[in-house]
């Protein structure tokens, strides 16, 4: 449902990981989040949610891809 890239970001990923740095020491495998680009599907019309069996799929060009399969409990 969202696609974006680093590209779109307000701030630029080095100027992200810069300021977080000056405060905290960044470890290997340490996780930055920086929130959601638009599509968010709560504010669609109608709400989309996820459901069982749809899939999450991250990507990092030139790293590689995560997917998850969403299984609702």
């Amino acid at each position: 449902m969202q696609d974006s890239n680093t590209n779109l970001m307000i701030f630029q990923v080095q100027e992200v990981i810069e300021f977080i740095s000056r405060q905290i020491t960044l470890l290997p495998g340490d996780v930055v989040l920086t929130g959601t680009p638009h599509g968010v599907g709560t504010f669609r019309d109608p709400s989309i949610y996820m459901k069982d069996g749809d899939v999450v799929v991250v990507e990092i060009e030139k790293v590689g891809r995560l997917i998850n399969p969403c299984k609702i409990v």
